[in-house]
């Protein structure tokens, strides 16, 4: 599962707008979560998206992530 890399190769507007969209941005997030906890294997990873899966779903991740997104390219820890 490639979706991370897919993610990070499109436009900064792309991701963005990909993001804003309530549920579209939430999906979005689990996928490229999830593709970098199969690609790594690592316990943080494993422990970011199982974070996301539980906490996620609120405003508060994903603002923090669009913000983050927008100054540094990527997801935080993705």
């Amino acid at each position: 599962m490639a979706f991370d890399k897919w993610f990070n190769s499109q436009s900064t507007l792309l991701k963005v707008i990909l993001l804003i969209l309530p549920v579209v941005g939430w999906i979005v997030e689990c996928l490229v979560r999830l593709s970098v906890a199969l690609n790594k294997k690592d316990l943080v990873s494993i422990l970011v998206f199982l974070l996301f899966l539980l906490v996620g779903w609120g405003w508060f991740l994903g603002v923090i992530d669009l913000i983050y997104l927008i100054l540094k390219g990527h997801l935080i820890l993705a």
